[in-house]
């Protein structure tokens, strides 16, 4: 028990890192708009870059991880990330900032596959959705004190000298975690026999019905999430926020996303996973819906708890994939699930650039808002397979 508590360790030292790389975009966006003129296409693009290079790595990352190990392609892209972030602290216009943000993504996509699958292997005797869930917890902490450090900074340092400090904590977080994995004796390259065996044929997915629709639920969830919180600074800027108050405001989100993510993953072995997603589902759509139409303190009062729903339900989702997949081919399984997932956060906020170019960001909230109602009946079509799961 112990040496698998030290591999959530790793993985959620590991995940705090990447996600408040990903996250510092969001305080980001409405600075580069102004130094650089850009449109809200333009900056929508900008986060389509970063999550459409993790979307685009996760399956190689997988597969790779089976030849290499975990440890070694989690600790490389881990610096890779970063020295992408060090680049783009260089950029002097919109397209190097578009290249380095594509080549940091793609840097990051190592890490939720061989990280969840790192975590789901050393809890495989039990409390492996709580195991992934606390991973997922450790993620939100990232999205709160990274965005929330860089927006005290940006005043201090300029946005340059705020991502290239984080970056050089990125680097040295990659030799730790090299380290940490290669002191435990996981995430190694698998002996040439233990890559042999029949059961390792294939995707590893036991129920393709059942992943199929645990993976469009993830699609629109991680869609409706980078959308919000792409255009959610720019429509608080509208009702009378700052820069800086911005980054408070990403802070409340990100905290109730981390008290969410850690109790939905619990809330989810005591209710099911069927009803724990109609909740923070249902809570979603209304959260979003009911944030256009309120000024800007109360809009400030109401995110925390839209962030626990918002992103509670991710830690249901992962954990959830376990369940429908074969143990020995879990890296790339999980690394498909990603790729969907991300993907869907790539293109949306693009789509919803454009969106909001056309109407204003308003309209584009407003349909993020009502898409998040079409996972309801989705959830349904989990019933057969989890019971099968289970029996």
């Amino acid at each position: 028990m112990r040496r698998a508590r030290a591999v959530l360790g790793t993985a959620c030292g590991t995940h705090f890192v990447h996600d408040g790389f990903a996250d510092i975009l969001y305080v980001l966006f409405p600075v580069w708009a102004r130094e650089f003129g850009l449109s809200f296409a333009q900056v929508g693009l900008l986060r389509t870059a970063y999550s459409g290079g993790m979307a685009a790595f996760q399956i190689p990352a997988g597969l790779l991880a089976e030849r290499w190990g975990e440890a070694r392609l989690l600790a490389a892209g881990t610096a890779a990330t970063a020295l992408g972030f060090v680049a783009a602290g260089f950029a002097g216009g919109y397209a190097a900032l578009l290249g380095c943000l594509l080549a940091a993504g793609l840097g990051s996509g190592v890490q939720h596959p061989l990280s969840s699958s790192l975590v789901s292997k050393a809890y495989e005797a039990g409390r492996r959705r709580v195991a992934l869930g606390t991973y997922n917890f450790s993620g939100d902490l990232g999205k709160v004190a990274v965005p929330a450090a860089v927006a005290f900074a940006v005043p201090w340092l300029g946005w340059r000298g705020a991502i290239e400090g984080f970056a050089a904590i990125g680097l040295a977080a990659s030799v730790l975690v090299l380290v940490a994995l290669a002191n435990l004796e996981v995430g190694r390259a698998p002996l040439p026999a233990e890559g042999a065996s029949p059961a390792g044929s294939g995707w590893g997915i036991r129920d393709v019905r059942g992943f199929q629709s645990l993976s469009l639920i993830q699609v629109i969830d991680s869609s409706t999430r980078t959308g919000l919180l792409t255009f959610l600074p720019f429509l608080l800027i509208a009702k009378g926020s700052s820069v800086r108050a911005v980054g408070f405001a990403l802070m409340l989100v990100f905290a109730g996303g981390a008290a969410g993510k850690f109790a939905c993953g619990v809330l989810a072995e005591r209710l099911g996973v069927i009803r724990t997603v109609i909740i923070t589902e249902a809570a979603t759509g209304a959260g979003i819906l009911l944030l256009l139409t309120l000024p800007l303190i109360p809009s400030l009062a109401l995110l925390p708890a839209l962030g626990i729903a918002l992103n509670g339900t991710s830690s249901v989702l992962y954990g959830t994939v376990a369940d429908l997949v074969t143990s020995d081919r879990r890296a790339r399984s999980y690394a498909v699930f990603y790729t969907l997932g991300i993907g869907a956060s790539a293109l949306s906020p693009s789509v919803y650039g454009v969106v909001s170019d056309w109407g204003g960001v308003p309209v584009a909230l407003s349909i993020v808002g009502s898409l998040v109602f079409v996972t309801l009946p989705l959830t349904l079509l989990l019933r057969r397979p989890l019971a099968e799961s289970a029996a």
